[in-house]
């Protein structure tokens, strides 16, 4: 088995704007190992979320190599990619994406829905996911009743009730107060460190980017040097 979960060679991503061709990622090579936590940095336009999304199977390239866990995702046709992504990703955004009217547990258990669980299965794993994120006692508590750092942890226990080799996280603490952020990297350190799981996180803050295990820096679509 190899030691990357993800390898990327040669990447490319454009799209038409009108009469003009975007290209915001361009021969981009990456690999990224197994249970790694790595930040990626750069400016507005560098062409961050393009590559998460692409590593998270929501878009596909237009050339290149971009295997994750020995699958070459655009060989998959969009309803393979979608099975594969359900199975394989748990996405972390900035603003939670909770539904207002749920629970915490409720929340959480969205994505057990359409497999083929039992009620009693799908409540051990809800459990034990929020148990890790450290809100057992928040278990039906809706998003009003919680602060901005609990939301994001009932997020991030949404994203791993599945348990997905690979985590991809958006600006995860851009609207967190400074401790709240803290406890956040701190929980993907932790889901790295002793759970394995592969983190790819995008960030413009570089206290968030310190806690990653590498930091590498984008710019105009292509990996300039690892950041500072």
């Amino acid at each position: 088995m190899s030691t990357s979960l993800i390898q990327i060679r040669n990447l490319t991503k454009s799209f038409r704007k009108g009469s003009n061709v975007i290209t915001p990622l361009e021969n981009l090579s990456l690999e990224v190992s197994r249970g790694e936590f790595l930040a990626l940095m750069g400016p507005s336009g560098s062409g961050k979320t393009t590559l998460l999304n692409l590593i998270a199977g929501i878009d596909g390239p237009s050339s290149g190599d971009l295997i994750i866990d020995s699958q070459e995702l655009s060989t998959l046709s969009r309803g393979k990619l979608t099975k594969w992504r359900s199975e394989n990703v748990g996405y972390i955004f900035q603003l939670y994406h909770l539904v207002p009217i749920l629970s915490a547990y409720e929340n959480v258990e969205l994505p057990l829905l359409l497999q083929p669980l039992s009620r009693a299965e799908r409540r051990n794993r809800v459990e034990a996911a929020l148990d890790l994120v450290g809100l057992s006692d928040r278990i039906h508590h809706r998003p009003s009743e919680l602060s901005g750092g609990q939301e994001q942890r009932v997020a991030i226990a949404r994203a791993i009730v599945h348990d997905p080799g690979l985590l991809v996280a958006d600006e995860p603490t851009g609207d967190l107060d400074g401790e709240s952020a803290g406890a956040v990297l701190e929980l993907h350190s932790s889901l790295s460190r002793d759970h394995q799981k592969t983190i790819v996180m995008v960030t413009h803050d570089p206290r968030a980017a310190a806690v990653a295990d590498r930091a590498l820096h984008l710019d105009k679509g292509q990996l300039v040097a690892p950041a500072a």
